[in-house]
């Protein structure tokens, strides 16, 4: 058996990013300062992979496939789960529920239907998985049901640019690609998907794909969706492949049942993607505001102006003071407009009279300089505040490096709501979350919130809190108090009208009293049916989105196709 098949640097396989990476001295300086705001206590050791006791795995694969299958401890320990803060919490407590048995690298469809094949005949149960970066329980290994054997199909040797067709300015994609690789090979052709996750360094096409994610634009093109030209997947009953088309109008969109489906239907091989010219004009501007209330109606009437601003991130007070281009007194609105074909003078010019309505007061010279950055990679739109903002955006992720061994519960949650119900929500999950902390904790947490995306009708509001979790490295406690303030907060944002995410997908952590809840259930039993006729021995990534079926139900053919 090999050592290890991943060809990909070595990932941390606690928490986030690459094992060789580290935090800077001046970030510790910010997070210790943080750990003491908060009372957390002195740090658990980071765990090694000797200290994980593994079960042997269930059955061996079949010759032909043993090449590709891996049952290193790196292997099944960075494949076992996400990173969420209970899969960090989890991994300090060197206890990992049911680590997959086996990890498995196929090279090609082929091989990849070989894999699903064997998982069939031996009862296994198959998570996908792309990049592991879920925040949501969403590929867990640890999964609930009489599976005789877990198998993670990891995609990341299926990560090329097959094709580019520049006339229509669309590229087929294979899904395992990881953002830095597919924008590699799109840049010589002066093109770009201009999709920016937070988890782009680590994350792939398949997986934004299954978990609709959220990317670069603020405005108009927010999710992976919006670029979806065709998708090609591979189920347990077959291939399904949707017709490469600009738009349909040909009944229920194949493309939509496979958008979002969370690997429960099939593994994404490849997807025609629609692309863009790179972009070479930029302009720029950091607005700050007395109040919360001011910030919003500005940002509403820029997002119904039809002004599409690339970026439109408002950061009320206290997210702005964390993320240090606030002191804590204002709200700040991070804006940026971006273009390949045109100058942005007039789109910025009309933007700042709109806030200018409301309240907004700006640097003038610096959203001039802004202007004069144009045709360049790097310019002003990466200084300042704005400049700021982004850095702190790209590096928040590996925080939790630092914070969750000190028991720091660091976490975030985000979702959508209409402008008229807004001021509600954000008054009542701030209410329901503080309370709740307080309940676990004994203790005044601290929350805040931003606008990741805006639309015409409404905001999808972020929010981050920071909570003590226990003393003395009691890392079940954290966990338990973590649990309660996660509940918490779905049932909040779904209560008040919003959704329970609005890109960070499902999982596991986000169905009780959340999606079960925000989902009609003649839905919820649709999509069952559909899942049913592509998998229906239930075994892709089990009690993600839909009930895991019992054996009896199988054999009896009540989820035959």
């Amino acid at each position: 058996m090999p050592e290890s098949l991943a060809h990909r640097r070595e990932l941390r396989f606690w928490g986030w990013g690459y094992a060789d990476e580290q935090l800077a001295p001046a970030e510790e300086a910010l997070l210790a300062q943080l750990v003491r705001m908060t009372g957390a206590g002195a740090p658990v050791t980071t765990p090694r992979l000797d200290e994980f006791t593994l079960p042997a795995p269930a059955l061996r694969p079949p010759a032909a496939l043993a090449p590709i299958c891996s049952a290193t401890p790196y292997d099944r320990l960075t494949h076992a789960c996400g990173k969420s803060f209970a899969d960090g919490v989890r991994m300090l407590q060197r206890s990992v529920p049911r680590p997959p048995d086996w990890v498995a690298f196929p090279r090609d469809e082929s091989q990849l239907e070989d894999l699903l094949a064997w998982a069939g005949s031996v009862s296994a149960a198959v998570v996908p998985f792309g990049g592991g970066t879920s925040v949501c329980g969403g590929v867990e290994s640890a999964v609930e049901g009489d599976y005789a054997l877990v198998l993670s199909i990891d995609l990341q040797y299926l990560n090329r640019v097959l094709e580019v067709d520049r006339s229509s300015r669309a590229a087929l994609i294979e899904g395992g690609a990881l953002g830095p690789e597919l924008e590699t090979a799109l840049k010589p052709h002066g093109l770009t998907l201009r999709h920016f996750p937070q988890s782009f360094q680590f994350s792939t096409l398949g997986g934004w794909i299954a978990t609709r994610a959220g990317g670069h634009y603020a405005t108009q093109y927010t999710h992976i969706d919006d670029f979806v030209e065709n998708i090609r997947m591979l189920t347990p009953r077959g291939m399904l492949e949707s017709r490469r088309l600009p738009g349909s109008g040909a009944g229920p969109s194949p493309d939509r049942l496979m958008l979002g489906s969370e690997g429960t239907l099939g593994l994404i091989t490849r997807a025609w993607m629609r692309v863009q010219d790179r972009p070479r004009f930029r302009a720029s501007a950091s607005i700050r505001f007395a109040n919360m209330a001011s910030a919003c109606a500005a940002v509403r009437a820029i997002s119904q102006a039809a002004l599409f601003p690339s970026n439109c991130r408002l950061l009320d007070p206290v997210e702005a003071l964390l993320n240090g281009v606030g002191d804590g007194n204002c709200a700040v609105l991070v804006l940026a407009f971006e273009s390949a074909d045109h100058p942005l003078d007039a789109w910025l010019a009309r933007a700042l009279e709109l806030v200018a309505d409301h309240g907004g007061e700006w640097d003038r010279q610096a959203a001039q300089r802004s202007l004069r950055s144009t045709g360049a990679e790097e310019g002003e739109h990466r200084q300042g505040e704005a400049g700021a903002w982004r850095n702190q955006f790209l590096r928040a992720p590996y925080y939790r490096n630092y914070l969750t061994p000190r028991g720091v519960i660091a976490d975030t949650f985000e979702t959508a709501i209409t402008w008229d119900r807004f001021h509600a929500l954000y008054e009542g999950v701030q209410d329901a979350v503080r309370r709740a902390i307080r309940t676990e904790t004994g203790a005044e947490g601290m929350l805040s919130c931003r606008f990741t995306h805006v639309y015409p009708d409404g905001p999808a509001p972020y929010f981050t809190f920071y909570a003590r979790g226990a003393d003395c490295g009691d890392m079940a406690a954290v966990l338990g108090r973590w649990r309660q303030i996660k509940l918490a907060a779905n049932a909040a944002v779904v209560a008040l009208g919003g959704t329970v995410t609005h890109h960070h997908a499902v999982g596991r952590d986000h169905r009780p009293g959340g999606y079960d809840r925000q989902a009609p259930g003649l839905f919820r039993a649709a999509f069952a049916g559909a899942r049913a006729a592509l998998d229906p021995a239930g075994m892709m990534n089990p009690g993600v989105l839909v009930d895991t079926p019992s054996r009896g139900a199988v054999a009896g053919g009540v989820l035959g196709g």
